[in-house]
């Protein structure tokens, strides 16, 4: 009998393994669309912006509407299998970026272990693309594992300057150019790169976080809008008077970045993307247009892209210590 026990447990872990380390994080098989066969892993971890929640929003849209095939990871709580935003060490699936198409990070001060951060350098240096959203300008913080080989990406590097914000995506991070949770913002096209492929069927950008400040970006990135501070929280807010909009911040933006492989990754950056800014169209828009572009298919970008939300999406205001506790990955699938 003893012997049954134990046969049947086994077979219950190994038929379960697989099943479970997959639970950690949330795959949209691609639909039909120009992205088919691409695929994408966006990372979410920060503890403010709900990136745990705006990134499978918009792994849906991707998968669903234009046919990327796209997995989301989280920061999870090793213990509970339950997403942690406040977890700052394990995201698990960092694995899947070895044949990914594209990363879209939204991480703030991660800092993870070698053997998954070798992932992401290695996609870093591939000259693949890569979207960052938010924090990510921030988006490494190693202040506890200082003697990791890949301490580098802390934000705050010296020799590296600026770390992984910085080098890559071209800004870490300065400041609330805004005031945090008092003046919102609206993004203002710029006329000389209007007719740039990632503002398509652009036409109205705002979100309730503020304009971060930005003073490292090069000068051969090419600022697509820039970001308008305003007097409150509400669309229809006016601009705020005085040197806060003259001139405005950098808000979304395109560069390259040659890593060791030496091939130039198209890169794009935006200081938007709490998950209460994606409740703009707009913004989700020039998003989506984005991942086009910097997959080198622009020309298959229609007039007007399809970004309307699949299913339901109700984000959570962003907040420290706001985040919704007791959801897994498994509560994002379609």
């Amino acid at each position: 009998m003893r012997r049954i026990i134990i046969t049947g447990l086994l077979l219950m872990f190994s038929n379960c393994w697989p099943l479970c380390a997959e639970d950690l994080w949330v795959t949209y098989e691609g639909q039909a669309g120009p992205g088919k066969g691409k695929k994408i892993v966006l990372i979410s971890g920060d503890e403010e912006y709900r990136s745990e929640e705006a990134l499978p929003m918009l792994g849906k849209i991707l998968a669903v509407r234009h046919g990327f095939n796209c997995t989301v990871l989280f920061s999870i709580n090793p213990d509970t299998g339950e997403i942690d935003p406040e977890n700052q060490t394990n995201i698990p699936g960092m694995e899947k970026l070895a044949d990914a198409d594209m990363m879209i990070i939204a991480t703030r001060f991660r800092e993870l272990p070698d053997q998954d951060m070798k992932y992401v350098d290695d996609f870093v240096n591939s000259g693949k693309p890569i979207l960052g959203l938010r924090t990510a300008t921030h988006a490494f913080n190693f202040s506890r594992n200082k003697d990791s080989q890949y301490a580098k990406y802390s934000f705050n590097d010296r020799q590296w300057k600026g770390g992984f914000g910085q080098q890559v995506l071209g800004e870490t991070w300065i400041n609330h150019h805004g005031h945090h949770k008092v003046e919102a913002t609206r993004g203002i096209i710029n006329p000389d790169l209007a007719d740039h492929p990632i503002l398509k069927g652009v036409t109205d950008v705002f979100g309730p976080t503020d304009v971060y400040g930005v003073k490292n970006l090069p000068d051969t990135a090419d600022v697509l809008l820039k970001g308008q501070v305003l007097e409150g929280m509400q669309p229809d807010d006016k601009p705020v008077d005085g040197p806060k909009n003259n001139p405005m911040m950098p808000l979304f933006w395109t560069k390259t970045f040659t890593g060791s492989q030496g091939k130039p990754a198209r890169i794009v950056c935006t200081t938007m993307g709490a998950a209460t800014d994606f409740q703009n169209e707009g913004l989700r828009r020039a998003v989506v247009n984005s991942v086009y572009w910097a997959l080198g298919l622009e020309d298959l970008i229609p007039a007007e892209s399809n970004v309307e939300i699949v299913g339901e999406f109700e984000p959570t205001e962003y907040g420290f210590g706001g985040f919704v506790k007791g959801r897994k990955p498994a509560d994002h699938k379609l």
